[in-house]
């Protein structure tokens, strides 16, 4: 109940902030006070579908990724019912498609507060939150402490190849993340071919919307499918590079609970356990984006585009490795120097990244500060052209930073 209370409690204050920014921006107040409620509500929701998560589920890895695997999906179904939706004639709203009626998100997009508000679908959230928590509050009274409503499954007798060596050790203990990963990447690049198109006729003699698809695929000119297709594969590389950070961090984990204390008692040199970590953390750049631009060619090729949009998606996809493999260098120095903050200074390094160099434009922030970002520097494939220099020096930005790490925690201790 303590932690209900504080998810709601945070959420309160999110939405406080966001209808805070959109007074300073000078939007209504009726509008603002509505968006900024929208967005606790679905955070609400989202909370009691977590907790509920966390009682079912054997482990904390378990139910986290099963509860951002929801959220994903429910993103998913609100894309797709906007997708499918019809768009009112001053192109100010849409009435969506019943896809989005099935996700929370959905719920608070149809509220609605600058063109015909309607706070109702408010209280689909909050019915989902309070539902899904008082059903996890009843599970935690009937089931044991350390337990949880689906057995944990025991190991097997042995560890069999993964217990061989530290790169088997670490693939072992990060395949279920990099799956889920893999399919948020697929999903990404199946939109890209499926939505691009739609796009693209009702770019048609629309100058609104061309002009806020130029901000976000800034510097880009020509088709219009080719421009959405950049800007959603963009994300991609952002999503690529959250899986090779996400992989990285899993060494201070494995240090601030002893573990690694363990692991390095054994005759494993520490360089090599390191080193295992970001090896993985890398292919998992690369198999996110191998998996967005597979299935973003596939969804092209599948709606009757030539069968050279395959090779065009891959390549677009892959175009943002570089950067992604930036920051998985960045997150590795971290946990050599400042092991203790990890995890926020990786994450929080991480989104600067992605404001900086996906929404720089659209936020009009100044260029010099759009370059900090290794996103910036990353080719949009197919818009424009490859920049076979950026990709060389975003390569040695990335080999320099884990080389940096590597000496780094060479010379130091290890700490709780």
């Amino acid at each position: 109940m303590a932690t209900l209370l504080l998810a709601t409690v945070a959420d309160l204050l999110f939405g406080a902030a966001a209808a805070l920014g959109l007074l300073a921006g000078g939007l209504p107040a009726s509008g603002s006070l509505l968006t900024g409620l929208s967005a606790a509500a679905v955070g609400v929701a989202f909370a009691g579908i977590a907790a509920l998560a966390a009682q079912v589920l054997p482990t904390s890895r378990g139910a986290n990724g099963a509860a951002a695997a929801l959220v994903g999906s429910a993103y998913v179904l609100r894309g797709v019912g906007d997708a499918l939706g019809v768009p009112s004639a001053d192109l100010l709203s849409a009435t969506s498609a019943w896809p989005s009626w099935l996700s929370p998100i959905g719920w608070g997009q149809q509220v609605r507060p600058f063109t015909d508000a309607d706070p109702v679908p408010l209280l689909l959230c909050l019915g989902l939150g309070a539902t899904t928590a008082a059903v996890a509050l009843a599970a935690r009274r009937r089931r044991d402490l350390g337990d949880s409503l689906v057995p944990e499954r025991t190991g097997g007798e042995s560890g069999g190849w993964s217990s061989r060596s530290s790169l088997g050790l670490a693939v072992r203990l990060h395949r279920g993340a990099l799956l889920g990963w893999a399919l948020g990447g697929a999903v990404l690049g199946a939109l890209a071919g499926l939505i691009a198109p739609a796009i693209a006729e009702a770019l048609d003699g629309n100058s609104g919307l061309q002009a806020i698809l130029d901000r976000l695929a800034p510097g880009t000119t020509g088709d219009p499918v080719d421009i959405f297709a950049t800007a959603i594969f963009g994300m991609a590389g952002f999503l690529a590079a959250a899986a090779g950070c996400q992989a990285v961090m899993r060494l201070r984990s494995d240090e601030a609970d002893g573990r690694a204390e363990a692991v390095l008692a054994t005759p494993l040199v520490r360089l090599r356990w390191l080193g295992s970590h970001l090896a993985v953390g890398a292919a998992s750049v690369l198999v996110v984006l191998l998996s967005a631009g597979v299935a973003g060619g596939a969804a092209f090729v599948a709606g009757g585009s030539d069968t050279g949009r395959f090779g065009t998606s891959l390549g677009a996809a892959l175009a943002h490795a570089p950067a992604a493999l930036v920051f998985v260098a960045v997150t590795g120095l971290l946990f050599a120097v400042l092991p203790r903050w990890t995890v926020p200074l990786g994450w929080g390094i991480l989104a600067l990244g992605l404001v900086l160099g996906q929404f720089g434009d659209l936020l009009r922030i100044p260029a010099g500060l759009q370059d900090l970002s290794p996103f910036s520097h990353s080719s949009g494939l197919p818009a424009e052209s490859l920049d076979v220099a950026a990709v060389l020096i975003l390569l040695a930005v990335a080999l320099a930073g884990a080389a940096l790490a590597a000496l780094a925690f060479r010379r130091r201790d290890l700490a709780a």
